[in-house]
């Protein structure tokens, strides 16, 4: 079981495949009476008063650009509706929402990451779901919005967590690419091979020694279960931790990941902050939807494999992310009525395409995958290769999104500038852990 509680990327971040081919049309345009719902629409409850929806998410520029027509044809088709946006990277965000949320200013409409949603219902920051049709959506995606049996928040797509990496340098360097199933040795094994291979101020990887999402696919893949427990206690496997550290801590000695300044200054999806973009590594992180973004920026350069594997697999699949109504809104009616929209529409999955992984609405994943792009098929054969056995997420104990968000970054830090040892590492992680027992 996986507790996820970030993005993306982190998605990610960001685009599961890319942008997958246009198919399936259709208007929802009527608004219904409060209270009633079909698969298409939920209730307006708005009539005909103007009413304007402040709606916050984070993403790439792909993500911005595809929200933004959605929200035009939604404006099209309900003229009273209107919307404020904000969006950003995912830098920052999380601090800006919660502060907005605090102070009860928090956007209608927000983009949640999976691992955020028991926190932000336990604190009663989100308002029920109760007329979002959900019966084409997969149970599974569902259960991390819930709480006490009651949506909160609504899945809006599913994607892959495994590596990207830069195929034409390595082609360059003649270095076999990757294969789909290969192992942390052959991981490991691959960065000695590159050493003296690769050009000054070019690495192999990122510094990922103490990294949350990666150092957790090590574990999982040891068969040593989640970092941090369903019931919410510290479950880091001392042995795991240190061979990861100590793997990290070598390559760092030999050259083969950035130095701390560079490491750090890294920022997914950026043209000029984006480390592999820059071509000053070969591999990072990333999810099945992300590649698309990558590909616009350097077409036919990158491909994706799975997360290494040792015992088990290392990597999982997981909703993408949430869109929730906050509970301050004025308009939670009308908000809901977009969410449901927005989730099941045939036509605005059309626009949105797998910009936040393949669609939770079984439908329009369906019909989707079906005429799909070369680029398309390369984030659903992540996606496919992944589900054979990768782990389950979950969205796991709340009350520890500061261990992963700040903790663990601290220790990373610490562990990049060469300020601690692996031993002193796991100390801290334990020590912190204590706060959120």
């Amino acid at each position: 079981m996986f507790k996820w509680k970030r993005l993306l990327t982190a998605l990610v971040a960001v685009t599961l495949v890319g942008s997958l081919a246009a198919c399936g049309g259709g208007n929802n345009n009527a608004a219904e009476p409060t209270g009633a719902k079909s698969e298409g629409n939920a209730a307006t409850g708005s009539g005909n008063e103007p009413v304007k929806l402040r709606i916050m998410w984070w993403g790439s520029q792909e993500r911005h650009e595809a929200t933004l027509a959605a929200l035009d044809l939604y404006t099209k088709n309900n003229p009273n509706i209107t919307f404020e946006p904000e969006y950003s990277g995912m830098d920052g965000y999380l601090d800006k929402l919660s502060t907005q949320a605090a102070a009860k200013n928090a956007p209608d409409i927000v983009q949640l990451d999976p691992g955020w949603a028991p926190d932000w219902a336990n604190r009663k920051q989100l308002a029920p779901l109760d007329a979002v049709d959900v019966s084409k959506i997969d149970p599974k995606l569902l259960a991390g919005g819930q709480l006490d049996g009651t949506q909160y928040a609504v899945p809006l797509g599913s994607v892959a967590f495994g590596m990207i990496y830069d195929k034409a340098a390595l082609d360059k360097l003649g270095v076999k690419n990757p294969e789909n199933g290969w192992t942390w040795d052959d991981f490991f094994a691959l960065a000695k091979e590159l050493k003296g291979k690769l050009p000054d101020g070019q690495y192999f990887t990122k510094d990922y020694a103490a990294n949350y999402f990666m150092y957790s696919a090590y574990q999982y893949s040891k068969g040593k279960g989640m970092v941090i427990t369903e019931d919410g206690k510290f479950n880091i496997d001392e042995t795991s931790f240190l061979e990861w550290t100590k793997h990290f801590e070598e390559l760092r000695k030999e050259g083969l990941v950035p130095p701390a300044d560079v490491n750090s200054s890294d920022k997914e999806f950026d043209p000029q902050m984006d480390l592999m973009v820059a071509g000053k590594i070969l591999f990072r992180y990333s999810f099945s939807n992300n590649y698309s973004a990558w590909d616009s920026i350097k077409k036919g350069a990158y491909a994706l494999v799975t997360m290494p594997r040792a015992e088990e697999a290392g990597g999982w699949l997981k909703p993408s992310m949430y869109l929730s109504v906050s509970d301050n809104s004025e308009h939670k009616a009308e908000a809901e009525a977009f969410i449901n929209w927005f989730v099941n529409d045939p036509e605005v999955a059309q626009i949105l395409k797998t910009s936040r992984g393949l669609p939770v609405n079984k439908d329009n994943a369906t019909a989707l995958e079906s005429s799909m792009s070369d680029v398309d098929k390369v984030g659903m054969g992540l996606l496919r290769a992944t589900e054979i056995d990768g782990q389950t997420w979950t969205a796991g104990a709340g009350g520890w999104t500061n261990y992963i968000d700040k903790d663990f970054p601290l220790v990373h830090d610490q562990l990049s500038f060469n300020k601690i040892t692996p031993e002193e590492a796991y100390k801290q992680l334990k020590e912190a852990a204590a706060a959120y027992e």
